[in-house]
């Protein structure tokens, strides 16, 4: 059945008819994620986090700077979305923005081949051009969701999208998986990020040869530029999020959450090693255990919103994000680690899947892409506080122990234990400001 988009938000702009997404062409999204999340699940969550805290660096100091590094690429990441967010509106060119930064990300993923033990500079930029180019694109990514599914089907959508991602973790962890317990030795963990880049590529190709926009570009006023356009649609998108009272709360608790879901996600590989010595067998092993809770999360969460609605759902996912990582001050050996990661896999799958139905239910539909952007500076927002906060809290604790005496494993697992809190903190303030959140229907703005 043909849809219709809702009144043009800028004066002048025609009403357009658009076409319901094929089958393929949603497919062709499910994909991108299918690969992209193979770079979250190596590179972020259990191989070069561990790599780069244990052979790079070592030590407390290894923690501090893997989340001083997450932080950086989040800063630069919350400048430049915002802008770019409003300039793929206006040009009408997400997919074109999306393949710059998916070619920044696979680029850089390739060249941590080439980082070594002692390689701390080295290996934090190209860390850091990897990130800015997996964050960033994830701004077009997901401002596509609206181009391909209806606001009544996004939270489905949006579920099958994250489920079949978190099946691409596994499929790519499992192939690094086999080739660690055949090869040992540093060199083959390099080599895993060679195979991490060629997943990420070939997985996104579809999307950009079969995946049609179907919003029509503007035409720029005259002495404008996309730059100078760009920056007024900002302010103007800033100004009119204000004035949507239930967006900008959604977006505030936001915010707040998701500080620990990041420091979840950036240091899970750096707590299993410190707190159990995990080996790099062992820490994919548990990866793809929360890639497959993860999977089964986004599929059962994605059915609840339509059922239980977006609100309800995403306060239950945030009641077991926090259940689980209050557990790791009980667990006592890796089988239990394991199971609250299970937990923990289950839950945050949840907590982001809805948390991007819940823009694309909120935010008017024909500034889409600026609102996502809106949402993705909320999102890097936390993800530059929350990895650096933590880090700094976890390394000076256990600094600041050693000093005292005490033996530095112990001095470090303490570290990491207490700065634990930070996560509960934050996942449980963001879920009390979740509660003040009531309207969860689709903005309307007028015409400026």
């Amino acid at each position: 059945m043909e849809n219709t988009l809702q009144k043009p938000l800028v004066a002048g702009v025609q009403k357009a008819k658009r076409t319901p997404a094929t089958r393929r062409e949603r497919w062709t999204w499910y994909l991108y994620d299918f690969g992209n999340s193979a770079y979250a699940a190596v590179v972020l969550l259990a191989v070069y986090s561990a790599y780069f805290k244990q052979q790079v660096v070592g030590g407390p100091e290894g923690a501090r700077l893997w989340g001083f590094s997450v932080g950086i690429a989040m800063f630069v990441v919350a400048i430049l979305s915002p802008v770019l967010g409003a300039l793929a509106d206006f040009a009408a060119k997400k997919k074109r923005f999306l393949f710059l930064f998916t070619s920044l990300a696979v680029v850089f993923t390739a060249l941590l081949f080439f980082v070594r033990e002692g390689d701390i500079l080295m290996g934090m930029v190209f860390f850091i051009m990897a990130e800015i180019g997996y964050r960033g694109g994830q701004v077009f990514y997901n401002a596509l969701l609206p181009e391909i599914a209806e606001p009544d089907d996004m939270g489905r959508v949006s579920g099958n999208g994250w489920a079949l991602g978190s099946l691409g973790g596994i499929v790519c962890l499992a192939i690094v998986l086999a080739l660690i317990l055949l090869v040992k030795g540093t060199f083959v963990i390099r080599i895993s990020f060679l195979i991490t880049a060629g997943f990420y590529i070939l997985s996104s190709l579809p999307l950009f040869i079969y995946l049609r926009e179907r919003k029509a570009p503007q035409v720029l006023p005259k002495g404008e530029n996309y730059l100078t356009v760009s920056f007024r649609k900002l302010y103007r998108t800033w100004r009119q999020a204000g004035k949507l009272k239930q967006f900008l709360l959604f977006i505030v608790a936001f915010v707040v959450f998701n500080n620990g879901i990041m420091m979840t996600l950036d240091f899970a590989s750096i707590i299993g090693v410190t707190l159990f010595q995990m080996t790099q067998t062992q820490l994919i092993i548990f990866m793809m255990i929360v890639q497959v809770t993860s999977v089964i999360g986004a599929f059962l969460f994605g059915k609840l919103v339509p059922r239980i609605g977006t609100k309800l759902t995403l306060v239950i996912s945030l009641i077991l994000m926090i259940v689980a990582v209050a557990g790791i001050f009980v667990v006592d050996s890796m089988l239990a680690f394991n199971f609250i990661g299970a937990l923990a896999g289950f839950a945050l799958t949840g907590v982001q899947s809805v948390s991007r139905t819940a823009v694309g239910q909120l935010a008017p539909e024909e500034k889409a892409g600026e609102f996502f952007g809106v949402f993705s500076l909320a999102g890097q927002i936390s993800a530059f506080t929350g990895p650096a906060l933590y880090g700094m809290l976890a390394a000076s604790i256990a600094l600041g122990y050693e000093r005292q005496g005490w033996e530095p494993l112990l001095a470090e697992q303490t570290g990491v234990r207490i700065a634990v809190w930070a996560m509960i903190v934050t996942l449980a303030v963001g879920l009390v400001l979740l509660l003040f959140v009531r309207n969860w229907k689709r903005a309307e703005i007028a015409a400026d």
